[in-house]
């Protein structure tokens, strides 16, 4: 009995874990060339963006709140950054900051409406995706190029040769775990996503802390804009779109509950590492796009299945 309770609560606690594990196991067999280094790197490369819009996402989720404005936000900061460094001539790493700013005030905005007008996040961050495609197009219905290779760098660049995308992707995630699990601003996180009202008893100003989480999300969202700029050397209106149901599926895939309250960065990796292992996988066997998207719809469904068993077990 404690043993079948035993694995129980190792399945609950690293099933993501052994999922992944057991997918690169399958995936090597079926073929050799998915366990070679320039494969693997592959797939870092490939999720790097999306995982960094997910670590953002990942703070709201566990809040109890949703962002579908990420993914457009990525096409706004691509079309800032774009127009500052190839329009005005400005010095691309002040065009970065002044982009990270704008990201950071977006989300501000959506904080702000989810805190104080009480608006479900759902229809706040819709209403404000809407507005922020307009604003990509407003900016340029067409796409800005011209950088310079110094700013190719940092989607492009390689560092003993690893991608420098994976670096960034390393950085984020340990400065978002450090924030998240080591300081009041993650534990005031938790609680606000565990019991909202237990929070606002205990002294916790919610407000603030849901403006600062939606703000914090929204800057890891321009950033990624910047990266995706950088990668593709082409700032473009239609730059992310459908970015942020990636990230959400990272995040709901590694274990992050929908209701709020649970959840770890280190778990958005795993579960958006699960999903860039699986198109990867289908890709090296010939898988075409559309069935691709059936698998990815059932793993999506498999993954809120398996947070409703979580949660009944918690």
């Amino acid at each position: 009995m404690k043993n079948k309770l035993d694995l129980k609560q190792i399945m609950l606690k690293y099933g993501t874990i052994i999922v992944l594990l057991a997918m690169c196991l399958i995936m090597s067999i079926i073929s050799p060339n998915f366990l070679k280094s320039r494969n693997i790197l592959n797939i870092l490369k490939q999720i790097s963006i999306y995982v960094i819009i997910g670590y953002g996402v990942t703070f709201i989720i566990i809040t109890g709140g949703i962002d579908l404005s990420s993914g457009m936000l990525v096409a706004v900061s691509s079309m800032i950054v774009g127009s500052l460094v190839i329009r005005a001539g400005m010095p691309w790493p002040i065009a970065c900051v002044i982009t990270l700013v704008a990201g950071a005030v977006v989300g501000a905005f959506n904080g702000f409406l989810v805190a104080f007008f009480h608006l479900p996040a759902f229809l706040a961050t819709l209403g404000t995706k809407l507005a922020l495609k307009g604003t990509a197009l407003f900016i340029s219905d067409k796409p800005i190029n011209g950088f310079s290779d110094s700013f190719k760098f940092l989607g492009q660049g390689n560092l003993l040769g690893v991608p420098m995308l994976i670096y960034i992707m390393l950085v984020v995630a340990i400065v978002s775990h450090y924030l998240l699990a080591h300081t009041k601003f993650g534990r005031y996180t938790y609680a606000i996503g565990g019991n909202k009202e237990a929070a606002r008893v205990s002294g916790i100003n919610i407000e603030k802390v849901t403006i600062m989480v939606y703000s914090y999300a929204s800057t890891l969202a321009a950033l990624a804009g910047i990266l995706l700029t950088s990668r593709i050397m082409t700032a473009s209106p239609i730059n992310g779109e459908g970015f942020e149901m990636e990230a959400i599926t990272g995040a709901a895939i590694g274990g992050i509950s929908m209701s709020g309250g649970v959840g770890t960065i280190w778990g958005t990796l795993v579960g958006a590492l699960i999903a860039g292992v699986l198109n990867n996988g289908l890709d090296l066997m010939l898988v075409g796009a559309y069935a691709q998207q059936i698998f990815k719809g059932f793993i999506i469904l498999a993954a809120v299945i398996l947070d409703q068993y979580r949660s009944k077990h918690r």
